[in-house]
């Protein structure tokens, strides 16, 4: 968790952000996140009253700050959305990424899915500039719950790119899979990238005027949770091909963080800095 603290430290120490590029969410309205999640369960979230079999899968135990960070979260990635989509560019939100959450339970740290309910927002409410979104989640463990919310909207393509063996241990199915073998190191990580990139985003397999992009750190060899083995700098030539790619068809794309559970904090947050970095310098 420290990585939240420590990560804009860094991007405002070395210049990559200044104060003026951070904003500060709010709550979404509840209208809005009832457009993904199921209504008790999003009442019981907020009022201390799920279960304990729903508090283990979550993996925190509940608390008012909790209930708070959850649906704060959700107003960043929302907030991004909003702000890619006015600038034609790119928003990051240094939390988010909760691609477990399902519409009415919470799984793997995953209580609600933040950029679901930001593409579900965009589709009610920017339906004439957002008609086909794209999610790119390459985060080490399957988006699962974000497969399930979407498995009935064609407005919503999803491509989760995985450990084969990570968790979930029972996959769910999106729009496309890729998972990968244990021990995919940087050379064959980025060549399948590379090859599905364009069939991403040229209409083979959908035509995105919009991209969430997920961009999980636990690829790392260093990961204690994750079985591939990329290196920092081939975290870092990942995201430049997904970002690059964003940037030259002129898509708004909205970043969040996901995973990172590497044994030094300083891997974590190196491998989080040079999202930002590259972004800042795709869009400077």
């Amino acid at each position: 968790m420290l990585k939240y603290e420590l990560l804009p430290e860094q991007l405002l120490y070395e210049g990559t952000a200044t104060v003026s590029n951070f904003f500060v969410p709010t709550p979404p309205p509840l209208a809005d996140v009832l457009l993904t999640h199921e209504a008790d369960y999003v009442y019981r979230l907020l009022h201390g009253q799920l279960t304990r079999q729903e508090e283990r899968a979550s993996g925190f135990p509940w608390s008012p700050a909790l209930a708070d960070r959850e649906i704060t979260l959700l107003g960043g990635t929302i907030g991004c959305a909003q702000r890619a989509l006015a600038g034609g560019g790119v928003a990051l939100n240094i939390a988010g990424g909760t691609h477990h959450a399902f519409a009415g339970r919470p799984e793997g740290f995953c209580l609600l899915n933040d950029q679901a309910v930001a593409a579900n927002w965009l589709l009610a409410h920017e339906s004439a500039r957002v008609r086909q979104i794209l999610i790119i989640d390459l985060d080490v463990h399957q988006g699962n719950g974000t497969a399930v919310l979407f498995q009935h909207e064609p407005r919503v393509f999803t491509f989760s790119m995985h450990g084969a063996r990570n968790f979930p241990g029972r996959k769910e199915v999106s729009d496309l899979d890729l998972p990968l073998p244990d021990g995919l190191g940087d050379a064959d990580y980025l060549a399948r990238l590379v090859d599905v990139l364009p069939r991403l985003l040229d209409g083979d397999l959908c035509q995105p005027d919009f991209v969430f992009y997920l961009s999980g750190v636990d690829v790392l060899a260093t990961d204690k949770l994750g079985y591939l083995a990329l290196t920092r700098e081939g975290c870092r030539r990942r995201d430049e091909l997904v970002l690059t790619a964003c940037r030259q068809r002129g898509l708004p794309v909205v970043v969040c963080m996901g995973g990172g559970y590497s044994e030094k904090i300083s891997d974590i947050v190196e491998a989080h800095a040079n999202t930002y970095r590259v972004a800042a310098s795709l869009w400077t």
